[in-house]
């Protein structure tokens, strides 16, 4: 990074100004905060996306951009991509396009705007959705996750409109609902046409860029037993007699293990940047009457997966196979789950992505950030975020870079670094003139 060249007399103005706005870009940020976006599961009622998506529509309208605001269709009940009929009804998205001149590479610049319930709120220092600066940091439910990195680009772009920068390539800045639950915002994005040369999602990286992420899929497994009464002598169950699913989701539970240990060694399960896949029981149910032998038990199973074992199609089916065979095999050796094996009900799969991570975009923003005191190194995410979606379905290559405060997303008492949201606004705009061009 230290042979990248010096910033020009232009881009220092750039900067400087983007610096003296500090507190423009913190009241902003502020102001997204504020907004109640918090529906993330099909069937939530609408809270305030709307409100946030036209007022960012009006101030990048303002600053010259073109502006797409749109509700997408209800998602169809059999995308492998989407949860089933998910409503965007007063959930729009928005792609505004300051047009270039001509001959340069398009960048999108892009975030989410849903965040994750605050919990209790009576847990938190301040209200969190009434943002608050303290000790440097912007407080509040989503100031990390992503509405800081949002309020940068949008402030980044706007700045560039204001002092008349001129790019050769189009500067699209979009932001989607449905990033926390399913990806679904960034697909209808993707639906929409949109592409660019490269794009920048600002998610919470701490000036490191994320080139890879991985994939999840998430299984219901459910196991039949038969009722009866939990005081009474049971017969034998081929005579009749009652079964525990509960008890025989059990074997379900030790073949899950044993197929994580395996994943652990497994040379199809090593990656530079990310863990193995991993196999996680996060919710389950079984039962229900305290006297009664519960007739059936459902297991919910986060799987997540990496880049390479995508199938042919771009798909998690083969992950969903391996899964499906290693607990039949292990179910088929007890007699009841024999006769009676566990049931898969697959939703969503969430698919990973990656990008060279010698990438030129990639390379610039990290040279751009050593420049301004912010160095980064190449990473993955452990999860997934909405650049897999603009890579692997909108062949967009696809990185995020953003503030620091990633631990405290989903977390009382969320904050970003206040200088975080100034230098990432710097960099992106820089980003921009340097990937896009500039007419003199």
């Amino acid at each position: 990074m230290s042979t990248m060249e010096p910033l020009s007399a232009l881009e220092e103005q750039v900067s400087d100004a983007i610096r003296r706005g500090g507190d423009e870009l913190v009241a902003l940020a502020s102001e997204l905060i504020a907004y109640d976006t918090t529906a993330r599961n099909p069937g939530d009622p609408a809270r305030e996306e709307a409100a946030l998506q036209a007022s960012l529509a009006k101030r990048l309208s303002t600053a010259g951009a073109a502006i797409d605001l749109w509700e997408p269709e209800t998602t169809p009940a059999d995308s492998r991509f989407l949860p089933p009929r998910l409503d965007f009804s007063g959930r729009p998205q928005l792609a505004a396009t300051f047009a270039g001149a001509g001959g340069g590479r398009s960048l999108m610049l892009n975030g989410h705007i849903d965040a994750v319930d605050a919990g209790d709120t009576a847990l938190w220092t301040s209200p969190p959705l009434r943002p608050e600066v303290r000790d440097g940091r912007l407080y509040g439910r989503g100031a990390t996750d992503m509405k800081g990195g949002i309020a940068s680009c949008v402030f980044a772009s706007e700045m560039l409109a204001r002092l008349g920068v001129r790019l050769a390539g189009d500067l699209i800045v979009s932001t989607n609902t449905d990033e926390e639950s399913s990806g679904a915002g960034g697909y209808a994005l993707v639906e929409r046409g949109l592409r660019a040369d490269a794009c920048l999602v600002a998610e919470p990286t701490g000036f490191d860029a994320w080139v890879s992420c991985r994939g999840t899929v998430t299984p219901t497994i459910i196991v039949e037993g038969r009722a009866g009464h939990a005081e009474l002598r049971q017969p034998h169950w081929h005579e009749g007699g009652a079964v525990n699913a509960i008890e025989k989701m059990g074997i379900v539970l030790d073949a899950i293990r044993s197929l994580r240990d395996e994943w652990r060694d497994r040379p199809d399960q090593k990656h530079r940047f990310l863990p193995p896949g991993d196999i996680v029981p996060t919710i389950i149910r079984g039962g229900n009457w305290m006297v009664t032998y519960p007739e059936r038990c459902e297991l919910v199973v986060d799987i997540s997966y990496l880049p390479g074992n995508v199938d042919a199609d771009g798909t998690g089916r083969a992950v969903e196979r391996e899964v499906e065979a290693w607990i039949a095999a292990a179910a088929a050796a007890d007699p009841w789950l024999a006769e009676h094996p566990p049931r898969f009900e697959w939703t969503v799969d969430v698919v990973p992505a990656e990008i060279p991570p010698d990438h030129p975009a990639v390379t610039m923003a990290l040279g751009l950030g050593a420049q301004l005191g912010r160095p980064g190194r190449i990473s993955g995410l452990d999860s997934w975020h909405d650049a897999a979606t603009f890579g692997r379905l909108g062949g967009t290559p696809s990185f995020s870079y953003g503030p620091g405060g990633m631990m405290t997303a989903h977390a009382v008492d969320e904050y970003v670094p206040v200088d975080d949201l100034v230098d990432l606004a710097v960099a992106a705009a820089l980003l921009a003139m340097r990937w896009c061009g500039v007419v003199e």
